[in-house]
């Protein structure tokens, strides 16, 4: 067949095609790559929910292999998830970039008509990825960690073709860009002075500090919100800060994020099955870290919880809300971010998730 050129601004294909034809379409990296649509054997590298979220379950039954760590690393979500669709635990894994883990072989083997990889991933491969193109195997890259309207857009978009779910992918990123303009708008129109924010990874517990981050993950999203990020000078992506300079630095409003399991009994922990009550103790614990009774956000109460799995993912409009919430309460009182979290499970996805996404004291 002649390739089709597929322009992302504007889906021509219809979502309720069941044959594959050859396609074409710019990745997040402005690579030109071409492969049929929709895919029947696809290798999963990243964004594992935002794949079912956008392509529905059924695509799942194309899917030929994954790497499964950073659902696992979710674990009561990845559970939640294989009680009602058993079959996931059967897909085999891939291994890990950032490990070393990642098999070539592995995936070959598996015979893919294309795998999507993070932008990170394919960057990390180096010359792996000519490996894979060499085979005969499209590789097509998107980007949700950036955090960038433009990028999570064009990755949704991008996994609606993949998946012959042009139009569903296309709702869904008109809605995470109604949102995002909404709240900026507010914004604008309120012109009120930025409160400075500190995000921090609290897996580690309340004797050491862990990751912030700079312009991506929940860097970008405190600064979609309207907030000035206090790492930001010091962190490009991801780092951490020195105890000293968070001092110095005196947030107005701090938030610790954490997955349902940490490094111990002081970690931040949030997620499925976890009860507000104990998120709550966790979050009260990180007062006592030494100095932070002077800072700013610790005296008047302005710490909040969030979900780490709930970033770098098209579910995280509702996390924008969030943080616009906690940093500006008055102008965004209407909002309610768990609810809208919870909401685009019933919409777009199979499962409902029961457990503490966001919290405060």
């Amino acid at each position: 067949m002649m390739p089709k050129l597929v322009a992302l601004t504007s889906i021509a294909l219809a979502s309720s095609l069941s044959f594959a034809q050859d396609v074409t379409i710019s990745d997040v990296l402005d690579r030109q790559v071409t492969f049929d649509a929709p895919a029947k054997r696809v290798v999963v590298g990243f964004y594992p929910e935002d794949y079912m979220a956008i392509g529905t379950e059924a695509a799942y039954d194309n899917v030929v292999g994954m790497s499964k760590y950073i659902w696992q690393a979710r674990p009561s979500n990845w559970d939640m998830y294989v009680e009602h669709r058993p079959s996931l635990a059967e897909i085999p894994g891939i291994g890990r970039v950032d490990t070393k883990t990642f098999s070539v072989e592995k995936i070959i083997s598996l015979n893919p008509d294309l795998i999507m990889l993070a932008d990170w991933q394919f960057k990390g491969l180096g010359s792996d990825v000519e490996r894979l193109e060499n085979a005969g195997i499209p590789v097509v890259v998107v980007d949700y960690n950036a955090q960038t309207l433009d990028l999570h857009m064009k990755s949704t978009k991008i996994i609606g073709v993949i998946t012959g779910q042009e139009e569903r992918a296309q709702a869904i990123a008109n809605e995470y860009k109604h949102n995002l303009s909404m709240i900026q708008e507010r914004l604008e129109e309120a012109n009120l002075p930025k409160p400075t924010v500190y995000t921090e990874y609290g897996a580690a517990g309340v004797d050491e500090v862990g990751y912030t981050f700079g312009k991506n993950m929940w860097g970008a999203i405190s600064t979609m919100a309207g907030g000035e990020n206090i790492s930001a000078p010091y962190v490009e992506w991801w780092g951490k800060l020195n105890p000293e300079q968070i001092l110095a630095a005196d947030p107005d409003v701090i938030v610790m994020t954490g997955y349902e399991t940490g490094n111990g009994d002081t970690s931040m922990i949030m997620g499925q099955g976890v009860d507000e009550a104990t998120a709550k103790q966790r979050l009260e614990g990180f007062k006592q870290r030494t100095g932070w009774s002077t800072l700013t956000a610790v005296k008047n109460n302005r710490m909040y919880g969030a979900y780490h799995g709930a970033c770098r993912t098209i579910l995280d409009g509702a996390m924008i809300q969030f943080y616009a919430k906690a940093m500006y309460p008055d102008l965004f009182s209407d909002l309610d971010p768990d609810a809208a979290y919870q909401d685009f499970y019933k919409k777009y996805l199979p499962v409902t998730p029961k457990g503490t996404f966001v919290t405060e004291l």
